[in-house]
């Protein structure tokens, strides 16, 4: 747990919200004023809607009904299903949500029931910082995909939805329950899975611009451009780049910049086929907020809501740790996919996927413990390669899909310490140091599918492995004067498989053509992770360990896949005015990351506790798609969600017993609503929205409580193609959390964490932002 520094006084707080304000001041005069003159000049117009091409995939998503209003959600299945277990947001979805989620693919699904995106920045920057839960279960035990091909890294494990514009993804499909087996989960799915479907080089030649400003300096700009298909050959390509910065909302430092670049080529095979490359590179340089201990969270309003970091150093190591520029953190990130798709015979189709992405990333960090105060630097190196081979068959009667994920990963990683002086940083060793060689990921999987009358059915097995190869383990050692890394056996690791089993199942059965009820199976994973802590622990308690004859190898293995079944029962009904999608879910969840006491060694008197894959939990709720168009240019949406997610057994701390059985798990509100309205006269469109997130707690026990809160946001714009030079241009204007709202949005804790071991990040206030987008 950080220590507590001096807090800013009330004055001091008040008079940095009043310069941060005051700031934000000429952004709203300036986007009046620019709003007034655009539509002075373009004399009116009518909003030309975006080609949806998702409307055309009927493949891949339920039959249409024409309805009077936009939709913003839609039921969605792999390729080779029948059965629809998962939702997709459409471009028209993602849009309502603002310029937030144009560059974090969480910020673009949190319109989902189920969904609770927790963020300290306000317009979708940052990094690591941020937390989803997708029906409870954290982002980090989730998936992230590309049309199939994995995205994640290590330390910590999970997505990386930082690295990419939604600008070029054509939809997001979530799957919160039974995830398909030919998704490309990499290390596993227990937190449900997200598909970016890309929105490739388009046909016509075509170029984009965007451009935001907003509170707090923040500045975005856009470019893409389309060559459109070549005649005869019909190659087509896409490049676009993007630079994203912004100040923090409160205290020294900045997040960015944020530099993107993205490149799609397609290429058809005649009538058999095509090959599609897609390349895209994210860079982001940023500043950390500075989290907050329970008791500040107490007093938001006059005392602790713009406690940061400090901008100064003071000659005090215990005061520096919280320095902002030993708070800071760069990522740098590369992805290389290839899709080669070929269909030899009518009904069958061949499928390749190679693919190569690469990690860079170093962390800083003050920190206080064991006695001293320090900076930490945490450096990660990930390679990984892989393909993913398919083939498929498709009848009416029956589709068939058989596959096989490869994948090498390459990952170096370690920590350096530094001990503060009034000089400056001196270097004090190596934490933590393990040279390993590549681990190997091998998955077959198959799909059957089919459909008899009016029911729908479909069936799988996947069956995942992981190698790990064996791990040696250094310290530093003074000596001779100076740090030297030598061998320390202890430390080692042995190699490891991991396998498992993972059958999903659906069935469907359409009453009418605009109503369904629906069934899925699923048996969901993650490989085991939260690796550091346990290497930390043991690090920092060796010769307790070693006096016990204890080593590292024998604490992982007490490591384990974290499992979950999950059932969903839900129904599908809509006309032309209204459609609703109840979900009923339920999940059982068994080895779950969960610390334990272990009598044989004594920690300053204790019996010394760590993680262990030995926890059982049960959750069960109800999510609930609503979606209302009572006239042709309005509509209403409602998504809100119930949610039971507890543990089964109590946990054993330090010899002691905690009483958790049944206690709702840590940052998993019991209600979340996400409700809105589209509101369209001619080129002007309005869309309020709001988010209620139910209370929380920081802890097992339920010692410390967050409370709820609502935040409610503003999208105004205007579109017209009454342009010489642009075929459509519009000009927007956001007004995020209107009432400035003050509250806890993350809070960081293990899901068994006691109260004291928790941290919080506040949830940003008022902020106003002008858009600018042409397309010619």
């Amino acid at each position: 747990m950080p220590v507590a520094g001096s807090g800013d006084g009330c004055e001091n707080g008040r008079h940095e919200m009043g310069n941060r304000e005051a700031k934000g001041l000429p952004y709203l005069i300036a986007a009046s004023i620019w709003f007034l003159i655009f539509m002075f000049l373009s004399g009116g117009g009518e909003v030309r809607g975006e080609s949806n091409k998702e409307e055309e995939e009927t493949e891949e998503r339920l039959e249409e009904i024409v309805v009077v209003g936009e939709r913003l959600v839609l039921p969605t299945k792999q390729t080779g299903e029948t059965v629809y277990t998962g939702t997709e947001i459409t471009r028209k979805g993602i849009a309502i949500q603002g310029e937030k989620a144009k560059t974090n693919i969480y910020e673009a699904v949190n319109l989902l029931p189920g969904v609770s995106v927790e963020t300290p920045a306000p317009y979708g920057l940052g990094a690591e910082q941020m937390n989803i839960r997708l029906r409870g279960v954290t982002s980090y035990l989730g998936a992230m995909t590309v049309e199939g091909i994995p995205n994640y890294g290590w330390a910590p494990i999970g997505p990386r939805s930082y690295v990419y514009d939604t600008e070029n993804l054509g939809s997001i499909a979530v799957y919160k329950g039974a995830v398909p087996g030919d998704l490309g989960t990499g290390v596993g799915d227990r937190g449900g899975a997200v598909e970016l479907r890309p929105r490739w080089a388009e046909e016509k030649l075509g170029f984009e611009f965007s451009q935001g400003l907003g509170s707090y300096a923040y500045g975005r700009t856009y470019l893409r451009v389309d060559s459109g298909a070549l005649p005869k050959i019909g190659t087509r390509a896409s490049l676009s780049y993007s630079y994203s910065e912004t100040e923090k909302w409160k205290g020294p430092g900045e997040i960015g910049p944020r530099n993107n670049a993205n490149f799609t080529l397609v290429q058809p095979l005649a009538s058999y086929g095509e090959a599609k490359f897609w390349f895209n590179f994210n860079d982001l340089d940023l500043d950390k907020y500075r989290p907050l201990i329970y008791q500040e969270t107490k007093d938001l309003y006059y005392r602790n809501y713009r406690k940061d970091f400090a901008e100064d150093l003071t000659g005090n190591p215990w005061e520096d740790i919280y320095y902002f520029k030993y708070n800071r953190a760069s990522f740098t990130n590369r992805e290389y996919f290839g899709f080669l798709t070929v269909k030899p015979y009518d009904g069958f189709t061949l499928s390749l996927k190679p693919y190569y992405t690469s990690e860079d990333a170093r962390i800083t960090e003050g920190i206080a413990a064991w006695g001293s105060a320090s900076v930490q630097e945490s450096k990660r190196d990930m390679d990984r390669m892989g393909l993913v081979a398919e083939v498929g068959y498709d009848r009416p009667a029956l589709k068939v899909v058989l596959g096989y994920h490869f994948e090498a990963i390459d990952s170096d990683g370690y920590t350096k310490s530094y001990q503060i002086t009034p000089s400056g940083l001196d270097f004090a060793g190596y934490g933590i140091y393990a040279k390993a060689g590549i681990d190997h990921i091998n998955t077959p999987y198959l799909k059957l599918s089919g459909k008899v009358a009016r029911l729908d059915w479909q069936a799988g097995m996947k069956y995942f492995t992981m190698s790990e190869s064996d791990s040696k383990g250094y310290v530093t050692d003074w000596s001779t004067g100076r740090p030297v890394l030598v061998r320390a056996p202890d430390l080692d690791r042995d190699g490891r498989r991991w396998e498992i089993w993972l059958p999903t199942a659906g069935v469907a059965y359409n009453f009418l053509d605009n109503l369904q009820a629906y069934m899925s199976y699923g048996k969901n994973y993650i490989a085991p992770y939260a690796y550091w802590p346990l290497i930390s622990y043991y690090y920092y308690n060796r010769y307790a360990f070693m006096a016990a004859g204890v080593t590292l190898d024998d604490l992982f293995k007490g490591y384990d896949f974290e499992e979950s079944h999950n059932v969903d029962l839900g129904l599908r009904y809509r006309d032309r005015w209204f459609e609703v999608s109840p979900t009923l879910f339920y999940a059982k969840h068994k080895n779950l990351l969960t610390v334990v006491s272990d009598d044989r060694v004594m920690v300053w008197g204790k019996p010394a506790s760590y993680y262990q894959n030995v926890g059982k939990a049960t959750g069960y709720g109800l999510d609930l798609e609503m979606n209302l168009f009572p006239l042709p240019n309005l509509t209403l949406f409602a998504n809100p969600t119930w949610l039971h997610l507890t543990y089964d057994k109590d946990i054993s701390y330090q010899g002691e017993t905690l009483e958790t059985r049944h206690k709702q798990v840590v940052d998993t509100p019991k209600w979340l609503v996400k409700a809105g309205a589209i509101y369209r006269h001619g080129g002007f469109e309005v869309v309020p929205t709001l988010r209620y997130i139910g209370k929380r707690y920081g802890d097992a026990l339920h010692k410390e409580a967050i409370g709820s809160y609502a935040v409610t946001d503003l999208r105004l714009s205007y579109t017209t193609q009454r342009l010489r030079l642009a075929r459509e241009m519009s000009l927007g204007l956001e007004l995020n959390n209107i009432f400035n709202k003050r509250y806890v949005a993350v809070i960081r804790a293990w899901d068994d964490s006691r109260a004291g071991e928790a941290t919080y990040l506040v949830g940003a206030p008022f902020t106003a932002l002008l858009t600018l987008s042409a397309k010619f």
